[in-house]
């Protein structure tokens, strides 16, 4: 009771002055994170339940990814010509279909197509939240709002990884079906609690008196790209996360059930310790918590390599990459809202979804190749190497200072060394 009443506190603290539409938001990520059970156990249900390869789980993760990757960056472009509300329902609804309807798929291809679906809807909801929570809540406050939201994403995942395992031994059918229904409950929080928050268009911009902000823009913001980029490096490590790493456990005997409650470690302690570690980050040395945050991730993942078949050691290294993601992601998040034109939130945060959704296409497929042909040391010492580089391009990133002109028509974004 006192560990929960001290949650209860700093979520309190945290949250303080934050709007009502904001924590709508924030409970509809909530409902759809405590049902998102087929992303994390789809790798293990492809190899252990359909006796499918790695390199085919590998392959058919990818191709959620290259959906993901397409969704990326036409939700990003409808987010701000329809609207964030209209992008973040029609996703979802769409989200719901395409689960349900890969639980009953059979065949290799067939199953693929439907994974592919899957991504291409499940990503198109991305885009339209950031930009909403970036529309509602101020420049001040957004590291605490997208770790708030972090670790709403956080509560549902460790709660649901858990559960799932324990019901994936009675069958994985009804992890589809659960997944969908609480994507549909996500909508209809949605559908009656929040209004659209796009704002107005400037009297010059609906004048056409502004220059357009278009995917082009996006794509010659360089600071921005940077950012990007860099992202995609770490974002491959962590896909490995939810599909070799099942995967590797699995090849040393280790059960579903017992790879739920390692991974749902992350979870847990990114509920205990994301909004404490958030306010201790506040003022900090934006460059030093990115490369901090990169060493982590990469190095956690690295220590797999000697995990062997003690679940104990697989854990520990959960700790470690999960300890990386919490000061990477609301770090980055904030980063990208700075970056970000009120009237091209959507694309921006679109593209910055793509590094994501390409990690989520050649994350898997590249994992698992490495695993079945080079083995687990060449897969883990690959994600030690990835996570050392990025700390190195976040030091480079750093020091440069962004030009005005930079970003051909783009604001210039906030240097990296500005406090978090």
């Amino acid at each position: 009771m006192p560990l929960l009443a001290r949650l209860a506190a700093e979520a309190r603290r945290a949250g303080g002055g934050l709007p009502r539409r904001f924590w709508w938001l924030w409970t509809s990520t909530l409902v759809n994170r405590l049902g998102g059970f087929v992303v994390t156990f789809l790798a293990m249900y492809l190899t252990h339940e359909r006796g499918y390869s790695a390199a085919y789980a590998g392959l058919v993760a990818s191709l959620f990814g290259l959906g993901s990757a397409v969704a990326a960056i036409g939700a990003g472009v409808l987010t701000d010509r329809l609207g964030r509300r209209p992008t973040l329902l029609a996703a979802q609804l769409s989200t719901a279909l395409f689960t349900a309807l890969l639980g009953f798929t059979d065949g290799p291809v067939a199953i693929a197509a439907v994974a592919f679906l899957v991504g291409l809807a499940s990503n198109a909801s991305r885009p339209a939240v950031s930009a909403m929570i970036a529309d509602l809540v101020p420049a001040a406050d957004r590291v605490r709002a997208y770790a708030l939201n972090y670790w709403a994403i956080n509560i549902g995942f460790g709660a649901s990884a858990a559960v799932a395992g324990l019901i994936a031994l009675h069958g994985y059918l009804a992890l589809f079906l659960l997944d969908a229904l609480t994507t549909l409950l996500c909508a209809v929080v949605v559908f009656v609690k929040v209004p659209e928050t796009q704002p107005e268009a400037a009297p010059a911009a609906a004048a056409g008196r502004e220059p357009r902000v278009g995917l082009g823009t996006v794509f010659r913001d360089g600071p921005f790209m940077a950012v990007v980029a860099v992202n995609l490096l770490l974002a491959l490590v962590v896909q490995q996360g939810s599909t070799t790493l099942p995967v590797d456990m699995g090849a040393h005997g280790l059960s579903a059930a017992r790879f739920g409650l390692v991974i749902s470690l992350n979870g847990v302690l990114i509920v205990l310790l994301q909004l404490p570690l958030t306010r201790l980050m506040e003022q900090r040395d934006r460059t030093a918590l990115l490369v901090a945050g990169a060493l982590l991730t990469g190095w956690g993942f690295g220590l797999t390599a000697l995990a062997g078949s003690s679940a104990a050691l697989y854990a520990l290294t959960v700790a470690i990459w999960t300890v990386g993601e919490i000061v990477t992601a609301p770090t980055m998040m904030a980063l990208v809202a700075e970056h970000s034109p009120a009237r091209a939130r959507g694309r921006y945060q679109g593209v910055y979804s793509l590094s994501w959704s390409l990690a989520s296409f050649v994350g898997p497929l590249g994992g698992g190749l490495l695993l079945q042909y080079a083995g687990s040391w060449a897969l883990w010492g690959g994600c030690a190497a990835a996570g050392t580089l990025a700390a190195l391009a976040f030091v480079a990133i750093g020091r440069r200072r962004p030009r005005p002109s930079e970003a051909d028509g783009a604001p210039a974004a906030a240097p990296l060394e500005a406090a978090a």
